[in-house]
């Protein structure tokens, strides 16, 4: 009898509200007037409608939908950067976030610098980023760049690094945000494999991508959002083509 997966990730019936501004205002000064008298007009805006997701330990999720449709906001509040409006949200395991490359980096500060100020934010001890410090410079390819700050760096140096230092340690959950979008074709494969490491040792992989082919090859199952609402969601080969043929 075989046994039955662990559910590491059950979202129910989450909703997220956001209020936008109707009017725009003329600097601050206009808006703090505005507030103290409590003539601010804003507009409920839902970015998630009564979302249900449930993820089993070691799968992998491909989130698909146009821009807009909901799919970062639905990892934010996976995350816990978003509480939602409605619902619940429920995690277990530890999550190492790919939303924003480079989000916890100081460009002030050198590669160097920013691989144990950035280990130090992901709970990592100096004595273990020093241990991976040279995997960390090796998959990242800035060995002529370890003192350069972080300013200098492209786009793409800044990812391969931020990359690197997230991924040193296999997570229970990876949760990837068009990551394999910024940088060259070698880096995505560099990227793509030791994501299919991960997989293959149990890791659960929640994945956002503009490349459909990109969630055939890493993904057995799919959720496809359009403006908030969920339209479809199961194995990625009836998902894929539903929101394909929209």
């Amino acid at each position: 009898m075989m046994k039955e997966q662990k559910t590491v990730i059950k979202v129910t019936n989450a909703t997220v509200r956001f209020n936008k501004s109707n009017i725009n205002y003329n600097g601050l000064k206009e808006y703090f007037i505005k507030m103290l008298k409590r003539e601010l007009m804003f507009q409920e805006f839902f970015a998630l409608k009564d979302v249900n997701l449930e993820v089993k330990k070691g799968e992998a999720w491909g989130l698909i939908g146009n821009n807009g449709s909901g799919k970062s906001t639905l990892l934010k509040l996976i995350c816990g950067i978003l509480k939602p409006y409605k619902g619940t949200v429920e995690v277990h395991g530890n999550i190492a976030p790919l939303i924003e490359l480079g989000a916890g980096f100081d460009r002030e500060l050198t590669a160097r610098e920013n691989i144990y100020l950035n280990g130090a934010l992901l709970g990592h001890k100096k004595a273990f980023m020093q241990e991976n410090f040279d995997e960390i410079i090796e998959f990242a390819e800035l060995q002529d760049f370890v003192d350069v700050p972080i300013k200098n760096f492209s786009s793409g140096m800044s990812a391969r690094l931020g990359f690197a230092v997230a991924t040193i340690v296999k997570p229970e959950i990876l949760i990837v945000d068009e990551v394999l979008a910024v940088g060259d074709r070698a880096f995505q494969a560099k990227c793509k494999k030791r994501m299919e490491e991960m997989l293959s040792g149990g890791t659960t992989l929640l994945f956002v991508s503009h490349s459909i082919n990109q969630v055939k090859e890493l993904c057995q199952k799919a959720i496809w959002l359009d403006k908030g609402v969920v339209k479809a969601s199961g194995n990625a080969e009836d998902v894929i083509p539903l929101y394909i043929n929209s």
